[in-house]
């Protein structure tokens, strides 16, 4: 017959004692089946005895047990051999929750507390002593604001001295982080007795444990600091130049960086974000003399030239209406851009942000008013309202004034590189803002989808946690809107599971196929010809030429010809270019027609969009160059003349392309293998009604 579930077999053993099995019935109270166990070895006062695990945390099971009275004996011993006897067995009981209760009920507490303040041995003793002491109060059954002054003061004198013993500091340490973290009267006095010196004497020692406590304690008093008192602390630590060092030896410490430390590192980069939570959350006042002056500085720095000197001897009311139209060429919404920045969140952080940009970077600054001052007005990114959005942005992706989290552990290295770092990142969004803009060809009715995309290239650089501002903008400038595009495709791929190993087998096996596909459009797209502008030594780019592939895909045929005139027929252009005598493609800056060219914003463009074909023209090298009237239209030119010439077709357009078509035939055949009939013309559009007066009559029942 099988026992009752409620009893289980046992072994206890004690020291110098026969072990007993015995069947223990886990409804019966503890008391009762001590009673028993103490019988059978003939034991009395049952009471003062408790059960206790053999293996793991040794963890008793009982309340009272003759465990704790034996080593607070010990702590009261006259022999320093005694004492320190007594606290190693202590240390390792001390974490369970049962044996605590009891110890602290026998005044542990106390006892420890003593040794602590008499400080009779600064070695072995003190720092048991320290440990217990910590582990005992962590349970909560006694709060940390019960602790004396004296005492407080006493653990801040083992973190002040120069001790031999090194793993006294870290204890100490850690045992005033709990306390300032607990005890805000507590805390102060913490923070009035340990210098800041002193806890960065601690960070520089090259002990792994001793810079995680002391960064503890730091974190600890920065948090119980009113912000005006944290804002001093900051200032003065990186003056003595914390920063640095963290990112020299906590960041880039040869040995790999432990959990705890990784989460002080994350609360102090909150804290120091935390300070820009007052400009967020304070609107501009448009009756503040230093704020309007702060606007006009702003508006100089975009327009000093244009607006200083046109404004010279204009009336009042003529420079209110000048001042105004610039404004909103910078981007504002409204003609007084004080309007734009009584949203809080970002606040005056917004106008903080855009005045260390053109102070820091006043070259970039300027090209990118002044660019976007020239475009079509629909076509122009504003800078003022995309600084406010994205301020807005930073603040959201690194939480700024939001509470620290007790576990998190993601702080970003770069932070600790950079001195401003909040406005350096701006400084590198901003310009990533007007890069994607162009990219997306975008205009002003699309700006909410521009930030929905800078938004993801900012966030997802950010997770790879690059360790540098100098990698932050390398990375995020290559996660180009294609490259944006291209992830977010991979991601739904793997969402609809067509990532699977035959999925990717078969894609493979229609690669060919589908890559002869985007080679035949694109020798069919340079048939039909293109319309292309030449560019003179002084940028004139009044001169039309039109270039062709022949059909037999033989020969390019071009030719000059009139604006506005209607395109050439074959015969009608009078030079050819055989295609077996085209050696290479050249792009960008190998071109020979903007070689020489500078490097200005617009030759930039030009190199984007250039490309040229070298020929052999009898003994001597020769080259048809083109400036494309459009980036797809470079695209598929380039992919092109690289199929006619033999190469790859490596361009980004082809890669979207061949993405799409792998996309669209994969689902194609998915539907086969579920036998959905797919027919081989497409269906007839329906022609349109050509009576559109009809009514529905909702009186008639449907059967």
């Amino acid at each position: 017959m099988a026992p009752p579930r409620n009893v289980v077999k046992i072994a206890i053993q004690m020291r110098d004692a026969i072990p007993q099995l015995i069947q223990l019935d886990q409804a019966k109270p503890l008391a009762a089946v001590l009673k028993e166990v103490c019988d059978a070895w003939s034991l009395t006062h049952s009471e003062r005895y408790a059960l206790q695990f053999a293996d793991g945390h040794r963890r008793y099971i009982t309340e009272n047990d003759l465990e704790a009275e034996q080593l607070l004996g010990g702590l009261q011993s006259d022999s320093r051999e005694g004492r320190r006897e007594a606290l190693r067995r202590l240390v390792p009981l001390a974490s369970d929750m049962t044996f605590a209760r009891e110890v602290i009920s026998r005044n542990g507490l106390q006892r420890l507390g003593t040794i602590i303040e008499d400080g009779d041995d600064l070695g072995e003793v003190l720092a048991l002593s320290l440990r217990a002491f910590s582990e005992l109060m962590e349970h909560g059954v006694v709060s940390w604001e019960t602790l004396s002054i004296p005492f407080v003061r006493k653990v801040v004198c083992y973190v002040n001295m120069n001790l031999m013993d090194a793993s006294v500091p870290p204890l100490a340490l850690g045992l005033l982080e709990s306390v300032t973290l607990s005890s805000p009267a507590l805390g102060q006095l913490v923070k009035s007795e340990v210098p800041l010196d002193r806890l960065l004497v601690h960070l520089q020692v090259m002990n792994q444990q001793l810079q995680t406590k002391a960064m503890a304690l730091l974190t600890a008093l920065l948090q119980g600091a009113s912000p005006v008192e944290r804002k001093h602390m900051l200032d003065y630590l990186w003056q003595r130049n914390l920063r640095q060092f963290i990112y020299k030896n906590i960041i880039h410490s040869a040995a790999p960086m432990g959990d705890e430390m990784a989460h002080h590192l994350y609360v102090l980069q909150a804290l120091m974000l935390g300070l820009l939570e007052p400009r967020m959350r304070t609107p501009l006042d448009p009756y503040s003399q230093e704020q309007r002056e702060q606007l006009q500085v702003l508006r100089q720095a975009a327009f000093e030239v244009e607006g200083e000197s046109s404004g010279a001897g204009l009336s009042a009311d003529r420079r209110r209406s000048l001042c105004a139209r610039e404004f909103r060429k910078l981007g504002f919404s409204n003609s007084n851009p004080a309007q734009d920045l009584e949203r809080v969140p970002p606040g005056l952080l917004a106008l903080d942000n855009m005045l260390y940009f053109s102070r820091n970077a006043p070259s970039a600054y300027s090209r990118f008013v002044l660019e976007n001052s020239s475009r079509e007005d629909k076509h122009e990114c504003p800078f003022a309202r995309g600084s406010i959005q994205l301020t807005v942005l930073l603040c959201e992706l690194l939480r700024v004034g939001e509470p620290c989290s007790e576990t998190a552990q993601d702080f970003s290295p770069m932070f600790f590189g950079q001195d401003q770092s909040f406005h350096e990142l701006f400084c590198v969004g901003i310009q990533l803002l007007n890069k994607t803009w162009k990219e997306m060809r975008a205009t002003q009715e699309d700006f909410d989808k521009v930030m929905q995309v800078v938004r993801e290239q900012l966030a997802r650089t950010l997770a790879l946690k690059p360790t540098s501002l100098e990698l932050f903008r390398t990375k995020v400038n290559a996660l180009s809107y294609g490259e944006v595009l291209r992830l977010r495709q991979t991601e739904r791929l793997h969402q609809e599971g067509t990532l699977a190993p035959p999925i990717l087998e078969l894609r493979e096996k229609l690669k060919p196929e589908l890559m002869g596909l985007i080679r035949q459009q694109r020798l069919l797209r340079l048939c039909e010809g293109t319309l292309f502008r030449k560019i003179s030594s002084r940028r004139r780019q009044d001169k039309l030429w039109f270039c062709c592939l022949s059909p037999n895909h033989k020969l390019l045929q071009y030719g000059d010809m009139e604006e506005g005139a209607s395109p050439p027929t074959l015969e009608s252009l009078p030079e050819q270019l055989p295609v077996a005598d085209m050696r290479a493609l050249l792009t960008g800056k190998d071109c020979p027609h903007v070689r020489e060219k500078g490097s200005g914003k617009q030759n930039k463009d030009l190199y984007e969009l250039a490309f040229s074909i070298s020929y052999d023209r009898g003994e001597e090298e020769a080259y048809l160059n083109f400036i494309a009237p459009s980036k797809r239209e470079f695209y598929l030119w380039t992919d092109g003349l690289s199929a006619l010439l033999g190469s790859p077709m490596g361009s980004e357009q082809t890669r979207l392309d061949l993405e799409q078509l792998l996309t669209m035939e994969t689902k194609l055949r998915l539907l086969e293998l579920e036998n959905v009939p797919i027919p081989e013309r497409p269906p007839p559009v329906p022609p349109p009604p050509t009576n559109f007066n009809f009514c529905y009559d909702c009186s008639i029942a449907e059967p």
